[in-house]
């Protein structure tokens, strides 16, 4: 007789980290369906986690090795494929030294405790500066910025959603994303509560998207122009003398500065530019003053443009200025159970700051951030002759060739590559040029731990999931295959597995333990001999549990958390809501808030001169999708089906003076390229702005992903320039590029 059991864990496939319920008949899924008791989602989820179902089912994902030949791809042994990678690579770096391999990281991995733990142990083992990731097309304007302000790239204020009483949201699309740079899963139950206690939530941006049409008010705002709508709030409060910096009074510097640069930015002088009127600007810049605790939040829409950086500043200025940083409703920072650095004396605050732009890429000159360089400059940097010519790349759970700008020179850059490795579950657009793929285990195989997502939750919780669904013999662990290519470029392949996971673990406890603070007395013989039954990423996160804010100190504080902790509680544990944090939380050198880093007031002239410079006739920006966080979702059957998604927005009057109605294919092209998309006419986007959303485009020869391809729709990178950039941070600038329109055959 089959049994059937439940094993309660988080969705992984985008923010929100919301909790769900495996309901397993004998060793099949039945079902998978919210988890009501999760205290932190509380039954919600969206389509993306039940489709971890077709996830696990997909006949397309790679489950063994795979090398290609001139046959296609064919099946391997893990020993093969270790020994074939780890000599590719290694001779790549022999002949042309360690530069010659670059590294790619996607977004998935900011969703696996085991990338998060044992992907930098890879990188450092590979001895390259050549590093790149989904982070500089995404958010890297707002971890620069807050780097600077705050003293660390993830400490991120993200709205106090369940108390605030004013809700202010520029290009994000929460109800759609979940949060994003926000973890907040039911968004939508959130947002109604602002409003169900009188509260509004007003909407700034270029679509009237899901969120706007849930919001108290929707107002258009022209792509791109975000930091000078939010530099003009700032000049209403403090030209009305409304400052009130409340609690954060004392941990500020630069608000002099401030004072004088905002004065440079009146509502009449960058309204015309922005689309919002001035006397809008003014009442609501007055409105989140008088608010109970008010909150600004800028998502992707203000990263991926040209003033990325200078946006994501102002973000933060304005929940500054207006007395709501750090305070119960507004903009705070949460303090998660696990993380880096989280033994110290508690309130102290202080620490290094960020050391950004420490070197420079070799063809382009663009900054380092966080040890990467920005993704626009890959082609450059495989097709470029030279010293330091990237000749072989590692791509790690990426698809830089949907994800990133310019794909079309991205393709030929990849295909010229001499070696290529990835570790990922499909043969797709990117890794068909692939010599070897090793596919990790599905998302519902292995143990998780969202390490970096709950440093930005809006509400302070801890989740560990146990695999759902047990992994074959032969499939080595995610952070097995990290580990062993890692120990292989150190020439130490022949050293155990355990050894070298010893080694990382020894690594981890000097850092964390072996410098005093709140956890003086503990030493890292005591944390080896406490934790050597665990192994892999479990032992880590055990680590950074027992020392960090709510911790057990090894048993010093015999109520604390432990991993036993969360394992004895599979729905999660609520460590309550955010508490006002300054200074302790910050990172900077003099336990300060930069109000006015020196990196960003520099980059104020560029904007002051895009604001006087003519306008394109269109630009182009992109969309979230609650169906499509990500390209290989497109495999799915439950995440395709219905009407086509990857459509042209318009409005109607741009359809007008193109004579097409919705359905009809509209030519778009930019200075790179150029797409054929079906039209979708409707006035919930502003004149003069078009949409189409991002991953697709999945028509390309050697592609293995059937469902995909039977709903290829087109890449909007082939559009995205690789010259427009935040440059500030090197982000990509997706949102706002101008492009042409003509009626398509």
């Amino acid at each position: 007789m089959t049994t059937t059991r439940s094993v309660f864990r988080i969705c992984t496939l985008c923010e929100a980290t919301c909790g769900i319920e495996v309901v397993l008949e004998g060793d099949t899924i039945a079902t998978i369906r919210g988890d009501e008791a999760d205290p932190f989602s509380r039954g919600y989820i969206c389509p993306k986690a039940y489709s971890l179902k077709a996830l696990e089912e997909d006949p397309d994902r790679l489950r063994r090795p795979v090398r290609r030949t001139s046959r296609g791809f064919e099946e391997i042994s893990w020993e093969q494929a270790f020994e074939l990678a780890i000599e590719g690579l290694s001779r790549t770096r022999e002949e042309h030294g360690g530069d010659a391999v670059g590294a790619y990281l996607g977004n998935p991995s900011a969703h696996s405790m085991h990338s998060a733990f044992y992907g930098p142990v890879l990188l450092r083992a590979l001895r390259t500066r050549q590093i790149y990731s989904a982070s500089s097309a995404d958010q890297l304007p707002k971890m620069v910025s807050s780097g600077l302000m705050f003293g660390a790239g993830l400490t991120i204020p993200v709205p106090d959603l369940d108390r605030t009483r004013y809700l202010m949201i520029l290009g994000g699309n929460p109800l759609v994303s979940n949060g994003s740079l926000m973890t907040a899963p039911g968004v939508k139950r959130r947002i109604r509560g602002i409003l169900d206690r009188g509260g509004r939530v007003v909407v700034i941006d270029p679509r009237r998207s899901e969120t706007a049409k849930a919001a108290s008010e929707h107002h258009f705002i022209r792509p791109g122009s975000d930091a000078l709508f939010l530099l003009a709030l700032c000049h209403v409060i403090v030209a009305e003398d409304r400052i009130d910096l409340g609690g954060a009074a004392e941990h500020v510097r630069g608000l002099e500065e401030v004072v004088e640069i905002v004065a440079r930015f009146a509502p009449e002088r960058v309204s015309e530019r922005c689309g919002v009127d001035a006397a809008t600007i003014r009442r609501l810049a007055r409105e989140l003053c008088a608010a109970e605790g008010a909150a600004c939040y800028g998502r992707i829409g203000t990263t991926c443009q040209e003033f990325g950086t200078v946006a994501s500043w102002a973000v933060d200025l304005v929940n500054t200025l207006s007395g709501n940083l750090d305070r119960e409703g507004g903009a705070m920072f949460a303090r998660p159970a696990a993380s880096r650095g989280m033994n110290r004396e508690p309130g102290s605050g202080g620490g290094r700051g960020v050391r950004l732009a420490r070197r420079r890429s070799r063809v382009r000159g663009l900054p380092e951030m966080f040890g990467e360089f920005p993704v626009s400059t890959l082609a450059d940097e495989i097709l470029e002759p030279g010293d330091g010519r990237i000749r072989a790349m590692l791509t790690v759970a990426g698809n830089p060739l949907l994800s990133a700008p310019n794909a079309g020179r991205l393709e030929r850059a990849f295909e010229s590559l001499d070696f290529m490795v990835a570790i990922d579950i499909y043969i797709n657009e990117t890794t068909r040029f692939a010599d070897l793929i090793l596919p990790p285990p599905s998302p519902l195989q292995r143990d998780t731990y969202d390490v970096a997502l709950y440093q930005m939750a809006v509400r302070n919780v801890a989740k560990y999931s146990r695999p759902a669904t047990e992994r074959p013999d032969h499939q080595p662990d995610e952070w097995e295959i990290l580990l062993t290519l890692a120990k292989g470029m150190m020439g130490m392949a022949d050293v155990p597995l355990a050894d070298a996971d010893d080694f990382v673990f020894r690594q981890l406890a000097e850092s964390e333990v072996g410098s005093g603070g709140r956890w003086e007395g503990i030493s890292v013989d005591e944390v080896i001999g406490e934790l050597k039954e665990r192994q892999g990423p479990a032992r880590l996160l055990d680590l950074l549990l027992r020392i960090g804010a709510y911790g057990d100190g090894f048993g010093r504080e015999p109520e604390g958390l432990t991993l036993a902790t969360l394992e004895a509680n599979p729905h999660g544990v609520d460590l309550g809501p955010l508490r006002p944090q300054l200074p302790g939380v910050l990172r900077t050198a003099d336990a300060k808030v930069d109000l006015a880093p020196a990196v960003i007031v520099a980059d104020l002239l560029r904007l002051e001169a895009w604001l006087d410079a003519p306008l394109p006739s269109h630009v182009l920006i992109g969309r979230r999708q609650i169906r499509s966080n990500n390209s290989w979702m497109h495999n799915l059957h439950p995440l395709v089906k219905g009407r086509p998604r990857c459509t042209l927005l318009l409005h109607p009057e741009d359809a007008a003076a193109l004579g097409v109605a919705s359905g009809d294919a509209v030519r778009v092209s930019s200075r790179v390229g150029s797409v054929d998309a079906p039209a979708e006419v409707s006035d919930e986007i502003m004149p003069g702005v078009v949409s189409l959303p991002h991953g697709w485009g999945h028509d390309v020869p050697g592609l293995q992903m059937r469902v995909a391809r039977a709903h290829a729709g087109v890449n909007v990178n082939r559009l995205s320039d690789d010259a427009v950039m935040d440059e500030a941070s090197g982000n990509a600038g997706f949102n706002g590029i101008a492009v042409s329109l003509a009626r398509a055959r």
